[in-house]
C-alpha cells in the first residue's frame, strides 16, 4: 500500500492525526466484513461476490445519546437510508453502516437486530433507523445474489468496535463494502484521512469511491488519467457514487454539519469529479461535542461563524486525500464476466507527477 507521501503529495497546510484516518477521532470505530467467493451460479450456488459491509462508529450508545448530524447531496443516485429523519430531527441514532446497491435492506435489517440486541429500550421506548448507504459494485459483483448475512454485518460492527483507540490506519482500498468498487476507472473501495485542528479538535473523514471518468483523475493538480490513459477494462465504464462520513468531535450542531457535508463536493471536484448523472454523492456528517442523553440538549455552546473555516478547510483536504489513499491502496480485482480491474500503477503516477515538477 503507497501513501501520499511516497509519491511526494501534501494536500493543505493542517497537520493529519497519527493514523492518517477517521480513527484519529477520539471514540471512533472502522470496521470491515469483506465478501470474496467465486461458486456456481445460483440456486445451486452462491455466485460470484466481490463485495462487503463497512461500519463507521462514532462511539458510545448513539441510541441513548444521539449524534447531531447533517446530510448533504451533490448528486442523488443513490441511497443512505435514515436521511428524512436527520434532516428533521438533526441528529442520528445508529452507526454508519455501508454496503452495495442491493444489499441495503439486508444490512438495514441486520443492524435493527443487532442494535436492538445491544439497547433492550429499541422497540419498546421507540423504534430505530440506521444510516446505511451504499454504491453499485455490479461492475465486479453479482447483484442478482444476496451476498450479504448477518454474520457480515455483526462482524463488520464488531470490527469497528475492536478499533476505537487504534493506533494504526485502517485496512483501505478493496476492503468491505470497497471491495468491489471502481474509482476513476482503476480499483477504488475505501479511503480516509484526517486533519487536527488549531482549537485542537480533529476531523476525519472516510470514503466509499466509486466514482469518476478516467480521464479526469486529477492528483496534485496534474491531470494524471489523461496521462495514464484509458484502463484496458472500460467497455463500456461503470457508472459510479461516492458516500463520504465527515466524523469531528468539535461542538458542531446539525446546521453547521450540514455545511461540512457540503464541502465534501470541493474535495471530489479536486480529484476530478463532476459528479456525473448516474452518480450519488452522498454525504453525511456527524459530530460528537454536543452529543446529549436522549431527549436532552447540550450545555456546550456549538461552533458558529468564522470559527468554522479551518473545519471547512479540513474536510476538503481531508476528502481530496481519502479519494486519492483508496486508490493507492488498491489491488487488481477480479470479477463478475470475466473483467478485472487493475490497481492504480503506482510507479507510472510517480513518473508523470516527477515529469510535470521538473
Amino acid at each position: 500500500m503507497a501513501r501520499l507521501t511516497d509519491i511526494g503529495i501534501t494536500i493543505g497546510s493542517l497537520p493529519s492525526g497519527s493514523t492518517r484516518s477517521i480513527l484519529d477521532v477520539p471514540g471512533a470505530g472502522v470496521g470491515h466484513a469483506t465478501i470474496e467467493y467465486d461458486d456456481v451460479a445460483p440456486p445451486q450456488g452462491r455466485g460470484i461476490a466481490r463485495t462487503g459491509v463497512t461500519v463507521i462508529d462514532p462511539g458510545g450508545d448513539c441510541w441513548a445519546s444521539p449524534v447531531p448530524a447533517g446530510v448533504a447531496l451533490i448528486n442523488g443516485a443513490g441511497e443512505l437510508t435514515a436521511r428524512s429523519q436527520i434532516d428533521e430531527w438533526g441528529v442520528c441514532e445508529t452507526p454508519v453502516f455501508l454496503t452495495s446497491t442491493m444489499q441495503v435492506g439486508r444490512v438495514y435489517d441486520a443492524a435493527c437486530r443487532l442494535l436492538m440486541s445491544e439497547q433492550p429500550a429499541i422497540g419498546i421506548d421507540d423504534v430505530i433507523i440506521p444510516a446505511v448507504g451504499e454504491c453499485d459494485d455490479s461492475w465486479l459483483s453479482d447483484p442478482r445474489t444476496m451476498h450479504v448475512q448477518d454474520e457480515h454485518v455483526a462482524e463488520a460492527l464488531r470490527a469497528a468496535r475492536a478499533s476505537v483507540g487504534s493506533r494504526q490506519e485502517p485496512p483501505l482500498g478493496a476492503v468491505g463494502a470497497g471491495t468491489g468498487m471502481v474509482c476513476f476507472g482503476w480499483k477504488g473501495g475505501i479511503g480516509t484521512a484526517s486533519r487536527v485542528l488549531p482549537d485542537g479538535h480533529t476531523v476525519g473523514v472516510l470514503l466509499l469511491t466509486n466514482f469518476g471518468q478516467w480521464d479526469r483523475l486529477t492528483i496534485d493538480g496534474v491531470a494524471v488519467g489523461a496521462e495514464l490513459g484509458m484502463p484496458a477494462h472500460l467497455q463500456p465504464p461503470p457508472a459510479g457514487s461516492c458516500l463520504a462520513v465527515v466524523l469531528t468531535d468539535a461542538p458542531i450542531d446539525h446546521h453547521g454539519c450540514e455545511r461540512l457535508a457540503r464541502r465534501v463536493g470541493l474535495g471530489l471536484a479536486r480529484t476530478g469529479s463532476t459528479a456525473h448523472h448516474a452518480s450519488g454523492e452522498i454525504a453525511i456528517a456527524l459530530a460528537t461535542g454536543l452529543r446529549a442523553p436522549r431527549g436532552e440538549s447540550s450545555a456546550v455552546a456549538p461552533l458558529h461563524g468564522r470559527a468554522f473555516d479551518p473545519y471547512f478547510e479540513a474536510v476538503v483536504d481531508a476528502t481530496e486525500e481519502a479519494v486519492l489513499s483508496s486508490l493507492l491502496s488498491g489491488r487488481d480485482v477480479s470479477g463478475v464476466g470475466g473483467r478485472t480491474v487493475p490497481a492504480l500503477p503506482v510507479n507510472d503516477v510517480q513518473r508523470i507527477l516527477k515529469g510535470h515538477r521538473a
